[in-house]
């Protein structure tokens, strides 16, 4: 399919604003610039309460946002990573999608401040990923929840960090997770697919950004090298037994096809997955549903995909 007037629109704006690519403005501009551009998004929908809050992790106290869909209890929980490849984004950020999937699952929504590289490199943002999530399941009921139904997901670096914490989960303490969402996730550090090739420049997101992205978060010399699941979880050797996965790719993106061989190779190895290759839409479209009508499809089938995960762990207790 060719680009979605609604994304070559984006691309169109993107073009005149003329902007300096990130790894020329460094980190401090980049963030900054993140910043200004919160203020021309819409706020996400009204729910009956968020809070921030402060949970212990392995190198000081982890800020999350939580979100509630209800006054309820015992509602089903969704731990979620921003994108931003491990150096930009925020909570901030990615309030709206996480409002709109608190309430269209019916699940408290976690949404993880972790450690960003390059000043905390990895295993950093995985390590305080890993340490939300055990914390939700351990203590869902004193904040309503429920620790039986606790589901991962994110969004590019985030969706990297939720597919690194379900195999995590899954070889070493748990917790038992319900699902994975992963939105177009940086899944192989290789980054030498065809996508790669034919959508590496021209479509936002690019081939030297993610470069630049890699060098900060998992850079030469470093304690983690790059073939390690935890930062690659396309190199873990065995998929089998990881929780049901929904993947969300975008045709014009160059980590589409890394996303589409993760899907196949976990429906490979057994595991229950929903892949959908969005047409027409680029890297960073569902977390911008003020711009790009497919988001809120998206949103809304991600939200179906979890209530159905929730419901089945249900059905087996």
């Amino acid at each position: 399919m060719t680009l979605h007037p609604q994304s070559q629109a984006y691309l169109d704006q993107m073009e005149a604003l003329a902007l300096a690519p990130t790894w020329e403005v460094g980190v401090a501009a980049a963030r900054e610039r993140g910043r200004a551009g919160l203020a021309t998004v819409p706020a996400g929908s009204a729910l009956p309460r968020v809070e921030d809050r402060t949970v212990p992790g392995p190198a000081g106290e982890i800020m999350v946002r939580v979100f509630w869909p209800s006054e309820e209890t015992g509602l089903p929980v969704l731990v979620w990573f921003h994108g931003g490849g491990w150096v930009l984004g925020s909570v901030a950020g990615s309030d709206p999608v996480c409002r709109r999937l608190a309430e269209q699952s019916r699940a408290i929504v976690i949404s993880v401040d972790y450690r960003m590289a390059p000043e905390d490199p990895a295993p950093a943002s995985f390590d305080d990923c890993l340490a939300v999530t055990r914390w939700a399941a351990e203590h869902a009921s004193e904040f309503g929840g429920d620790g039986s139904r606790v589901a991962v997901g994110g969004d590019s670096a985030g969706g990297n960090l939720a597919a690194a914490v379900a195999l995590h989960a899954r070889d070493d303490g748990g917790p038992a997770l319900a699902h994975q969402l992963l939105v177009y996730p940086v899944a192989d550090s290789r980054m030498n697919t065809t996508s790669y090739d034919t959508r590496a420049e021209g479509f936002g997101l690019g081939r030297e950004m993610m470069a630049w992205f890699w060098d900060q978060y998992v850079p030469v010399g470093g304690a983690v090298k790059r073939d390690d699941p935890r930062v690659s979880p396309a190199h873990a050797s065995d998929l089998a037994g990881l929780p049901r996965a929904h993947v969300i790719t975008a045709e014009y993106d160059p980590l589409c096809d890394e996303g589409d061989a993760y899907a196949a190779h976990l429906e490979a190895a057994g595991v229950g997955v929903r892949h959908e290759c969005v047409a027409g839409h680029l890297h960073g479209f569902f977390g911008n549903p003020h711009i790009f009508d497919a988001a809120e499809a998206s949103i809304r089938d991600a939200a179906s995909e979890l209530s159905a995960a929730f419901a089945e762990v249900s059905a087996r207790v």
